[in-house]
This record gives structure tokens, sequence and C-alpha cells, in this order.
């Protein structure tokens, strides 16, 4: 790669998705002028997708951005930050002090986790308020996972990963990862992987209504009917106890409920889900039969089989299939990732477990789940009244378009105009945040440090990496951390205070409980000498260190020399490889048990609705989403070199069911669903099954006040708008977009 003169390179995680790719970049002057693979990066080793190669346009695009807005009679202009501020502590406090706590909601969207910042400051922010109006983008993805996880462990962020460089059989339900890159199970060139898999002999297994690429590099390929994940997976699970084929091996003495575990699936014979799933119940028994048979095998599940009806109930039982064939915690099966950062392990025992439904949203009473609400659920809780206490009258949104993202964008999208106060953080002036009154930009990620909190505790192989801030922050910029710690000190009654405070603090109470922890390699010792100890350039900086030194891999502020520190990793740019997945059980359970709870009763209570899905035969059609590997949710449709080709917002239809509905391949459709309709082109194709459509989802870039031009050019339509929000898996409270009966006709004709 060639470079001028005053370009120098820098070195960069990739905050575009899931599989924190390691990047060099080349920099003239401030601008990133090109991106590539860090072929020295121990986790990604070079590897890149379209959306890394972009990461100098994402980082340049003109439409960030570059001071705060605060509306002025009615208008949002530009402000200075001390003025933006003003109006934050203005707007916020006055809420939560005449409404209560719960009157201020907090919205955090899917960028928060890819971020520094995003990870350090708003369990503070939240502390803070002391609200129980939270929504994130987990309840519109992943949250039953973590609600299956915390049932299953006792931890609902104990979550098994694929050990993909090891196992001999790998079994995908729902997921797309050569076009997503992975999800909850992060893993870099996750493509490259699998045909490693197949190189050396392994099966590959792919169970989705749509041929997608990650189909095509199967060895099978199951084309379910959406939404009856769960159905097939309890069938194979039957299978396995019906044959004699369970054996959990090392697992035994770690698992209670096996016993009722078999009665409770006894019912889901692979005859009784074959005609609901539309998949043969031989080869449910294949399906079973198989992975037994396996030396190593591993199940992953993803968004197809999570955001459906029974989506916790299909991701426990994901587990489930791991645990019955004894590949749950061993090398080839799914195992427990072990973060740097993570807290310091404590000996194996009970724990307090976890638990569902301590609150319930105030209109239609869901259920909390990790602390959350529906998100689905935002707009009534903002725009209905009840004798349950407060609507949501002020909003704090992080990094999110739930007007896009979540069911119902329309009703939203009239909610959001109707509060007494709404703070935005976010680089554009989207969807969502058009309504705030006052708009945050963070800088572009150049400019920003990066270190990966959340997705290494979910990593197919433990390492630790950190970049520094490739670019200088740019006069009038705010480091997005300290516009988080700002907002802190501006919501909850410090406004004014130096941001630093709330790092301080941090470090303070964390270190003030470790050194009481007898299991901590601090213990007995002065948390001020060892915040003392503590090095790196900023506040933020501070807490990583902090974090590192008490974390499994630390040095526990010298009681272990050879241990992690920030100023260790800082001489380590391309990071440090911690080594392979290692079993950890049963150090991770904290269930009040000690043990993995085959059958908790949520899930057991759960049960009987799964069996009545047995006698279901949908006879329309329903709708799927799709996932393009150059978008990340609504995310990238701004840039150019990210749009076009593939990556449109297209009808996918079957050509049977386009013959029999008069449809013609790039003609304009309308699809009709319980929220809705929308106008798209039809594209027909052999890769969606019968009876089945799939619109991608981040789309509808199309209202006023925005300023996304080139998303603008080609909106597309937003697939949630077909949704009401009212088909919600009640044990998670996670919207249902999968499976969802719609109608479609070609444009010009009634429904």
């Amino acid at each position: 790669m060639s470079t001028t003169p005053d370009s120098r390179t820098a070195l960069r995680i990739c905050p575009l998705c899931e599989a924190t790719c390691g990047l060099t970049l080349t920099i003239e002057g401030t601008r990133v002028a090109q991106a590539r693979g860090d072929r020295d990066d121990v986790f990604s080793k070079g590897f890149i997708c379209p959306k890394g190669a972009s990461f100098g346009a994402a980082d340049g695009d003109p439409d960030r951005l570059r001071t705060p807005l605060v509306r002025k009679d009615g208008e949002l202009r530009e402000a200075t930050w001390e003025e933006a501020f003003d109006a934050v502590a203005a707007g916020l406090r006055p809420v939560a002090e005449r409404h209560g706590p719960h009157a201020v909601g907090v919205v955090l969207g899917n960028p928060n986790v890819h971020t520094m910042a995003g990870a350090l400051y708003p369990t503070v922010l939240l502390a803070g308020l002391g609200t129980r109006s939270l929504f994130t983008a987990s309840t519109v993805d992943q949250m039953p996972k973590h609600v299956s996880s915390g049932l299953l462990f006792g931890d609902a962020n104990a979550i098994p990963v694929p050990d993909l460089d090891r196992t001999d059989h790998l079994l995908l339900i729902g997921a797309n990862p050569l076009e997503s890159n992975g999800s909850l199970c992060t893993a870099p060139d996750f493509p490259g992987k699998l045909k490693a898999l197949r190189a050396r002999g392994g099966t590959l297994t792919v169970i989705d209504p749509r041929r997608t690429r990650t189909a095509r590099l199967a060895d099978r390929h199951v084309a379910i009917r959406p939404g009856t994940d769960a159905l097939l997976l309890a069938a194979m699970a039957h299978v396995l106890f019906e044959e004699g084929l369970t054996d959990l091996g090392e697992l035994t003495p770690l698992v209670q409920g096996l016993d009722e575990l078999a009665a409770a699936v006894s019912d889901f014979t692979p005859e009784a889900a074959a005609g609901a799933c539309d998949v043969d119940a031989s080869d449910i028994r294949a399906l079973a039969r198989e992975l037994a048979a396996a030396p190593t095998a591993a199940v992953y599940g993803r968004i197809g089989s999570c955001t459906v009806p029974h989506g916790t109930l299909a991701s426990w039982l994901v587990d489930v299939l791991n645990i019955l064939t004894g590949n749950l915690d061993r090398p080839g099966g799914a195992l427990f990732p072990q973060a740097a950062t993570d807290r310091t392990p404590r000996p194996a025992g009970p724990g307090h477990g976890f638990r569902l439904g301590r609150w319930h949203s105030r209109v239609s009473r869901h259920p909390e789940a990790k602390g959350e609400l529906p998100i689905a659920a935002l707009a009534e809780e903002i725009d209905t009244a009840t004798e349950e206490g407060e609507p949501i009258r002020a909003l704090v949104v992080v990094a999110a378009n739930p007007v896009l993202s979540t069911p119902d964008g329309d009703r939203l999208d009239k909610a959001l105009g109707s509060l007494d106060f709404m703070v935005s953080v976010d680089p554009y002036l989207n969807e969502t945040s058009r309504h705030a009154h006052v708009v945050l930009p963070p800088p572009p990620p150049s400019q920003s440090p990066h270190h990966d909190f959340a997705f290494n505790t979910l990593a197919v192989r433990n390492q630790v990496r950190y970049t520094p801030a490739a670019v200088p922050l740019e006069p009038g910029r705010m480091a997005e951390t300290e516009i988080l710690a700002r907002l802190v000190l501006a919501a909850t009654g410090m406004h004014g205070a130096d941001p630093s405070a709330v790092d301080t603090l941090v470090i303070d109470q964390t270190l003030g409980k470790a050194v009481k922890e007898a299991h901590s390699p601090v213990h007995g010792r002065d948390p001020r000498e060892l915040a003392g100890r503590l090095t790196g350039a900023s506040g933020p900086e501070r807490r990583l260190d902090m974090m590192l030194r008490l974390g499994p891999y630390g040095d526990g502020f010298g009681a272990r020399p050879d241990g992690l520190t920030l100023a260790g990793l800082l001489d380590r740019p391309h990071g440090i490889d911690l080594g392979p997945l290692r079993p950890r059980l049963p150090q991770p359970l904290k269930t009040r048990s000690g043990l993995v709870e085959l059958l908790p009763p949520p899930l057991a209570d759960d049960l009987p609705r799964l069996r009545d899905a047995l006698r279901r035969r949908p006879d329309g059609l329903v709708l799927v989403g799709r996932r393009h590997l150059r978008s990340n949710n609504s995310w990238m449709h701004n840039i150019p070199a990210l749009t076009g080709g593939t990556n449109r917002c297209t009808l996918h239809i079957h050509p049977d069911d386009a013959g029999r509905l008069g449809v013609v391949d790039g003609a304009p459709v309308r699809v009709k669903g319980a929220g809705g309709e929308v106008v798209a082109p039809a594209e027909v194709t052999d890769t969606v099954r019968r009876g089945v459509v799939s619109l991608p989802h981040g789309w509808g870039h199309d209202r006023p006040g925005t300023r996304l031009g080139h998303a603008a050019v080609e909106p597309g339509v937003n697939v949630n708008q077909l949704l009401d929000g009212s088909l919600l898996d009640p044990l998670s409270g996670t919207a249902v977009l999968n499976g969802v009966p719609i109608e479609v006709a070609p444009a010009g004709t009634t429904l």
C-alpha cells in the first residue's frame, strides 16, 4: 500500500460489527484515507469485511454532526457544549423532581456496545437517575438468550459460544454469519472458520427458511417454517431421550432436572412437530442422531430463532441440546469465554440466581427482564395515561434509532413529539434524534480509543486488545466519554462538576468493594493506595487499567507480577493472545443450587404454549427479516460505498408465490401487516422458501427533518411498520419480527 510523504499509519479495532477486526489505518493529516486488515492482530489476523474497508468513509461522513444542537423556538440550532448541557440539566431534572424517577426513560441502542463510552457510563447514568424505565436494543434481537442463560446458569451474561476452531459438527439455526459476521459469538472471519470446518472433515448444518450465503456453504440445509425453531429443537431433544443418545459426560454431576426435562419434551415427537415445522420427521431424527454421533459438536442459534413467539424457549433448547450431548463446556463444543475485564472469578458455589418480573411496565404490565422493559412498549409508556404511575415525560436516548428499529415506528414517532424533554447522543440527525431538544454528537470513531468490553465476553478465543485514538480530537469536539460523563452529572443534579468526578466515583466504589471480597487479589488492602497506582491518560483509561488488574489475567496490583495491566497492553499494540477457550464449569454458575438447572419453572410454565403450537398450520404468507453484509441495522445507509448492489430494500418472494399473486420481478408490491403497509420492489428468487417473504431491516429514511443526504436518495421502507408491537415473546419481552403473517399484492391492487 503506497502512502504520501505526510501520511502515517495507526491501528484501530473496527467498531462497525461484532467481529471486532483489527484495522491498519492510513491517515493523511487528520483524515482516514484507507483501511486494511491488520495482519499482526492476534485475533483477526488481517481479515476485513466491506464495512471495515469503508471505515474511512464512515468516519468522514459529511453528514455527521460536528457541534451540539439545541431546540430554540421549535427549531434545532447549533450551540456550544456549555449551552447544550445547561439545556440538559434544565430539561431533565425538573421532570424527575416533579413526576418521579420513572418518568425519565432511557433508551440504549446497539452502537453502545461498540464503544468504550457506551460500556462505561450508562450504568452510572441509570443508577443516578434511579429509573426503571429502561429500554434497549436487546429486546429486538438478543434478550431471549440472556433470559435463557440466566435461568439455566444463574447469570444472564453467561452465554456459551461455539468453539468454531475445534468443533467437528456445527448446527446453526436462524443464523447467517456470512452476512452478519456473527452475533453473540465474536469471531473475525466467520466465513473462513466455517470453510476450515468443512476442510477438516467437519459437518455444517444450517436451519433457515432462506437459502442464505451460509446455507449454501452447508452440508445440510433445512428450510424450516419461520417461527417453529423451538418445536424442531424440542423434537430433537425428544429423539435424544427416546433413542438413548443422551450422554452428559463430565457434566453429569453439575446438572439437575434431567428426568423432568425428559418428561417435559415427551409430547414433542418428530412426527408431532413435522407438520408445524414443515420438516420431515425423518430429517428431524437425522439431525438429532448426527449431533449425538459427532465427536464434538455445537448448536448455535441467533436472530431468526430469537425474534419469534417462542424465542426464549428456542434459546434454552439450543443449550439443552449442547448439554444432552455432553458438548457444553468442552473443547469443540460450546464454552464460556473469559474476558480480561471480567470481574475477579469467585469460587464455585450457589449464587443469587436470576429472576424475571421484578417490576412491570405501566400500561400492558410486561415483566422486566434483566432490568429492562420491552422496547416495543416504549410508545405506549409515553402516550398512554393509566392509574399505575406517571407516563414517560422525558427521554435520554443514547446511540439508538427506535423509530426505525422497533415495531410501529409511526406511533413512536408521534409519541416522541409529545415529550416534555428529550436528549439524544447521536452523530446524526436521524429519524429519532430529530425529535430531541438537545443533540450531543460524539466524535468520529478514529478520534476515540477502543476496547471491546462486551464482545470479549463472547469471543471464540480469549484475547485482549486496546487501541488509543488514531487521530487527535478535533477542536470543538468533545470525547464521547466526556459527553456521557457530563450527561450523568447534568441528569443527576451535579451539573457543572468536573466530569472526571464520575470516573473517580466508579474507581473508589469498585476498589472499596474489591478490598472487602475474600477471593479478590486485593483483599484487605488500602483502596486509596490502589487508586494511586492506576495508570492511564484519562479517567476511562484508568478504569480500564483497574478492570484489567482486578480481572482473571490481571496483576492484582502487584500480587501477580506477570499479570495484565494497561501499560503492558499498550506495549502490545496488536493485542495479547490469552489462548483458546477452556472448560470453566462450575465457576460461572450462579444459580441458587450451584448447578445447571435444566428445567427452571418459568420455562416449564411456558411449555404448554409451545405444545399448542404443534397444532398450528399457517396457510398464508409470513415475513422474515434479512441482513446485509454491508450494513448494520440502520447505521450504514448514509455511506455510498456500502449501498447499492445486493444491499437493497427489496421484497424477496418465491417464484411460485409470485406467480400465484401476479407479482412481477422488479415491480412494486404492497405488503400489509397488523401495523400498517409498505410498498417495495419485488425480487423474485428461489432463495426464500414457498410461503415466506423477506424484507431487510433498518431502512425507511424518508422522514422530514433528518440530515441523511445519501440515505434519503434511496430510502427504502421500514419493515417494522408492518408490526403493531403487540406480538412479544412473553418471557423476554422481545418483539416478534419473524414468522409474522402478512399479505402481498401488486401495487395498485386492494388488500
